[in-house]
């Protein structure tokens, strides 16, 4: 199955000379020339690797990589005119697999992409050998990945908590103030109406990849539980 990669870069002809190169080695390609582009491909396309330049007129590649490491471990790899020592040590603080600074040779980055996708693998065999099956889900208590139809669901970290909890006791009516309980401790003051919040976001999740299927139930006036319906 061919690759996907999304070019986001400022500009326009500079991503479509990579994408004509990347094309001709059997890459599917996206492109988008802003951070606003870009965050929509991630959601719509759902890429292996994202090339990204570090300036736009809507934000920095910075704010761009702290968005997506936020929800996924997208690889990516900053191709940018860009080079200061501080602006790179950022870069890999906020989490980017890779730093090159035009001009390069394109062969030298297609090799750096390659040597990436070997270590995605080899993480995701290693991932993939310490799942546990929960119903139909498969869950990484380690990673906090959880896959249904072999389809991460991209939880974030309170989600992947909330989920565990409910799932890991099936049928058990969890109220607003048990969950809140569990995930902050009996100190929690805040508003439990952000449970409410992270549940509904979960249910979007699950559904984009099955829709026929209701994991996660609602007692009226009770709270929340964990059953395949």
């Amino acid at each position: 199955m061919a690759k996907r990669l999304l070019i986001v870069h400022s500009d326009s002809t500079y991503a479509q000379e990579l994408s004509y190169s990347f094309e001709a080695d059997g890459y599917l390609l996206f492109t988008a020339k802003n951070i606003k582009e870009g965050l929509e491909k991630i959601h719509a396309d759902k890429p292996h690797m994202v090339l990204l330049d570090m300036a736009f007129s809507d934000g920095t590649g910075l704010d761009f990589v702290k968005k997506i490491k936020e929800e996924s471990d997208i690889p990516l790899i900053v191709v940018s005119e860009q080079g200061e020592d501080l602006q790179k040590v950022l870069a890999f603080e906020y989490g980017v697999d890779d730093y090159l600074v035009r001009p390069f040779n394109i062969l030298e980055l297609k090799a750096r992409m390659r040597a990436i996708f070997r270590r995605v693998k080899s993480e995701s065999q290693k991932e993939r050998s310490e799942l546990i099956p929960l119903s139909d889900f498969l869950v990484n208590p380690i990673s906090h990945k959880v896959l249904l139809n072999n389809q991460d669901l991209m939880f974030t970290g309170k989600e992947f908590d909330i989920f565990y909890i409910l799932a890991s006791h099936e049928k058990l009516i969890f109220s607003r103030k048990d969950l809140a309980v569990d995930l902050w401790g009996e100190e929690y003051q805040g508003d439990l109406r952000t449970l409410d919040v992270h549940i509904r976001r979960m249910r979007e999740k699950i559904e984009a990849v099955d829709n026929k299927t209701t994991y996660i139930q609602t007692k009226w006036g009770e709270g929340y539980y964990f059953q395949k319906i």
